[in-house]
């Protein structure tokens, strides 16, 4: 009943556009952007500064990791919850004020004193921001006509996925040629901007403010509950040995009562806090799918090369930031190529070249030592930002492009969660890989460097003579270095087995696009049937 109010204004708005392009409305969406842009960026901005900001804070090593666990929790409440809030105060209103917040709060961030502060402000950032991200693409789908969504979807897949990729880029550079305060300084004058361009030209529906009266509170405590305890079990569980831990399982147990809670709110008010009834619409349903698995294949990527530049080659986050810019390149200049694609071939075989171009790069990284520098993790990238592109503005117009106009605002929450949940399940099973497979590799190769091999014991005694010939104790600094050695290859190994595992998956999403129906609409004219 609530979902045909507002059918009317954004339907209408939607069918003005087709005649022309208002420029107001143009330049309220570029300004949407660049707010939806700073908010994914820093997710990932802090990444490459983490021990710049512990040393400034005097935090500890397992305080610092909240900067951005903070920033998740908050962000990933706040994305589904944006729908219903841009239905019940305008989209204006809501984006406007989430612009100005997340400006204050990065302003806020930049002065804290101590952890504690740091973590309250990150929190504040996330949850406001959150607000911003899922706005842009509900009116990327509504103010454009179907015509202009091969431009319109590139420019929003390239900021959802370009952001957290040069985020440790960014935030590397900026804290080396300033300050760690910098990372949160430089959203200041752009977000005034955004802020006052989105106040003043963003005008493409009215508030129901009506709607406030039937809102569900209990919804909204169950569902900031199970996702918050959601998203800190994935991110703490693996440091904290899983449920070894007693907050795990106090999170673990807080999430699944508080998911059933909000289930049956979601299906039973008149006015639920997330509609989830576009997942009825089979598009959208393996749209959000294909968007999970792409949030896995983001943020665990953007997290393994870094760890393995720092961890193996001993970078420091200048140079893992020069070397990630790769990725985003190949996708900056693979954008217009996808646009380009979206409106000339069926999104399923778009698709399909993009998960295979991921597989392909996540295979290549299979053969991974600890010699790999720039040149040899340059075609992995290549195929890895031009992948998501080619993946990304299908999905979005599969997921999206075929709901009506009334139901894309809460849907394109639901979408964007989607993508966060999967970065954050995809990171939470690579660290639960990393750590056990990497004890378990450890063990195997000590297994073969003992006295009873010939080999191992030349390679000792050769070692020992030559720290000798320095002076040193030989034995004890040859043992030390044997054991390095195979502690490295240990890791290495189990890197391997994660990008053997990320291989299958994109490769089993090629046999889950097959099964999928030709959507009809998505990246065509047409654009808004069921």
């Amino acid at each position: 009943m609530a979902a045909t109010a507002t059918a009317g204004p954004v339907a209408t708005s939607g069918a003005g556009a087709e005649e022309r392009m208002d420029p107001r409305r143009l330049i309220a969406f570029f300004a949407m952007v660049v707010g939806m842009f700073m908010a994914i960026l820093d997710i990932q901005i802090v990444s490459a500064s983490l021990a710049e900001i512990q040393a400034g804070l005097s935090a500890g090593s397992d305080e610092i990791g909240w900067v951005q666990t903070s920033y998740l929790i908050a962000e990933v409440i706040m994305i589904p919850l944006s729908g219903t809030l841009a239905r019940i105060v305008s989209t204006r209103v809501l984006f406007s004020v989430a612009a100005a917040g997340f400006t204050a709060s990065s302003a806020l961030a930049a002065t804290a004193t101590n952890i504690d502060q740091m973590i309250v402000y990150r929190a504040i950032q996330g949850f406001i921001g959150g607000g911003m991200i899922p706005s842009v693409f509900a009116a990327a789908f509504t103010i454009f006509p179907p015509s202009k969504r091969n431009i319109v979807s590139p420019i929003i897949g390239l900021i959802a996925t370009l952001a957290p990729t040069i985020g440790p880029t960014v935030g590397g550079y900026l804290s080396h040629a300033f300050s760690w305060h910098w990372l949160f300084l430089v959203n200041v004058i752009p977000g005034i901007i955004v802020a006052t361009l989105t106040w003043i030209f963003i005008d493409f529906d009215e508030p129901e403010l009506g709607l406030m009266k039937k809102f569900d509170w209990w919804g909204l405590f169950s569902m900031a509950i199970f996702l918050g305890s959601l998203e800190y079990v994935l991110e703490e569980g693996n440091a904290n040995d899983w449920f070894s831990d007693d907050y795990i399982v106090i999170g673990a147990v807080a999430a699944t009562v508080a998911a059933a809670i909000f289930f049956y709110r979601a299906f039973k008010v008149e006015f639920p806090v997330v509609d989830l009834r576009a997942f009825a619409n089979r598009n959208f349903t393996f749209g959000s799918l294909f968007s999970f698995v792409m949030g896995i294949g983001l943020y665990g990527l953007t997290y393994l090369y870094p760890l393995y530049l720092g961890r193996i080659r001993g970078y420091d986050s200048l140079m893992i930031g020069e070397t990630m810019f790769v990725s985003g390149l190949a996708m900056f200049l693979t954008a217009p190529v996808a646009g380009f694609l979206a409106g000339r071939l069926d999104p399923r075989v778009m698709m399909t070249i993009g998960f295979a171009g991921f597989a392909a790069g996540t295979w290549t990284m299979s053969q991974l030592t600890a010699d790999w520098d720039f040149w040899e993790l340059l075609v992995p990238q290549i195929l890895r930002g031009c992948s998501l592109m080619l993946c990304m503005v299908p999905i979005n117009n599969i997921a999206l492009g075929t709901l009506p106009p009334a139901r894309i605002r809460n849907a394109s929450g639901l979408f964007n969660l989607t993508r966060n949940l999967g970065g954050a399940v995809g990171l939470a099973i690579i660290n639960t890989i990393l750590t056990q497979r990497q004890d378990l590799h450890y063990a195997r190769l000590a297994e073969h460097i003992q006295w009873g091999n010939p080999e191992a014991v030349d390679r000792l005694n050769s070692m020992t003579a030559n720290f000798n010939t320095y002076g040193l104790d030989g034995a004890t600094a040859a043992v030390k270095q044997l054991a390095a050695m195979v502690q490295q290859q240990a890791v290495i190994m189990s890197f391997i087995d994660v990008f053997l595992i990320l291989t299958a998956l994109f490769l089993a999403m090629i046999l889950g696009v097959l099964m999928i129906k030709k959507p009809e609409g998505a990246g065509g004219p047409g654009g808004s049937g069921h």
